[in-house]
């Protein structure tokens, strides 16, 4: 384990260091000039020519790319051209914020998802597995942009239980410590300010997370069928135990390789930003951040903010891949 863990993290170089080439290509393929951006149309060539002489922009591209890899092995990710902040401590909050927001999500798509999933295999061909699935297939379906509307509108315009925009409602908000607002009202001791903070995750949480509460539904499903048609499942219902033993205790264990592949994958692609949700609810999130930083052309932004999400997705991955081996003792690393 030990080695292979080794080896996996270093193959972990090339691939960051691919997905910088990319991204710096495609950055830089983008429309339009940061410098005349920042500075205005009504800026005069000269002032242009020199602003780009202090971003650095006149120089070859190579030269360029170079200098933003130096930058990001030393851990400077650079400063944000239109708020001329640091990004790495600008970024801090939008990440953590997207974080709060996925791990809420998953926390949801994940225990209705795999319990919806299991019930279903377990009464395969009954009421409930037509209705669980033709769910699961109406949450793969439905624009996520739509159900969020929705939801505003039902629950927070006509029902008025929870509110529809931002991360909180305080007028007196804690002292932010770790950036995740609700660890932070923890140590704070704030009970009321925690239930404001989780009142303001439910709404864009069950939006964000439907998606991945359908596909992780459906492929628990799958996986539960296949493994509850196994010999020793039989064997084990000849001996008399009890059919929720069997199905929690001996079939889900054997059955959750690939439904750990699904939920690492799409907690990797949630903590990607979700770009609409975060829009509609106002949520401070890195897709958000990343998605202003487009439109300012704001270059140092837009490659690190992505290169940020690529490094937390494969690191995502290298996780799920050293899962397997404690979840069935089978797979062996050599």
């Amino acid at each position: 384990m030990l080695s292979y863990t080794i080896r996996r993290v270093l193959m972990l170089i090339p691939v960051l260091l691919g997905m910088s080439i990319i991204v710096f290509s495609i950055i830089h393929a983008i429309p339009g000039d940061p410098a005349l951006t920042i500075l205005g149309e009504k800026a005069s060539p000269k002032a242009v020519e020199e602003f780009r002489e202090v971003l650095g922009l006149n120089k070859p591209l190579y030269e360029q790319y170079f200098l933003f890899l130096k930058d990001i092995l030393t851990g400077n990710l650079g400063v944000s051209l239109h708020t001329k902040a640091e990004i790495t401590s600008e970024i801090g909050p939008y990440l953590a914020a997207t974080v709060e927001l996925t791990v809420f999500s998953m926390i949801f798509a994940i225990f209705i998802g795999v319990n919806a999933g299991i019930i279903s295999a377990w009464k395969q061909n009954s009421w409930f597995d037509y209705i669980c699935m033709l769910i699961a297939l109406i949450g793969v379906s439905m624009p996520i942009f739509w159900l969020g509307l929705m939801e505003q509108w039902f629950f927070a315009q006509e029902l008025k239980w929870l509110p529809s925009v931002g991360r909180d409602s305080s007028r007196d908000p804690v002292t932010a410590i770790t950036q995740f607002y609700i660890i932070d009202t923890i140590l704070a001791g704030r009970w009321d300010q925690l239930k404001d903070v989780i009142s303001h995750l439910i709404l864009p949480g069950i939006a964000l997370g439907t998606i991945p509460m359908a596909i992780i539904a459906r492929i628990t499903r799958s996986s539960m069928l296949e493994v509850m048609r196994s010999d020793y499942i039989r064997t084990a219902r000849a001996k008399g135990l009890g059919q929720f033993f069997v199905v929690y205790k001996h079939a889900l264990k054997n059955a959750f390789i690939p439904i750990l592949t699904i939920i690492g994958l799409q907690t990797g692609l949630l903590l990607g930003g979700a770009v609409l949700t975060e829009t509609i609810f106002g949520w401070p999130g890195i897709g958000r951040y990343i998605y202003t930083a487009i439109g300012n052309r704001d270059y140092p932004v837009i490659q690190s903010g992505i290169l940020v999400i690529a490094t937390i997705f494969v690191v995502i991955n290298l996780l799920v891949d050293l899962l397997y081996a404690l979840i069935d003792p089978r797979i062996k690393y050599r």
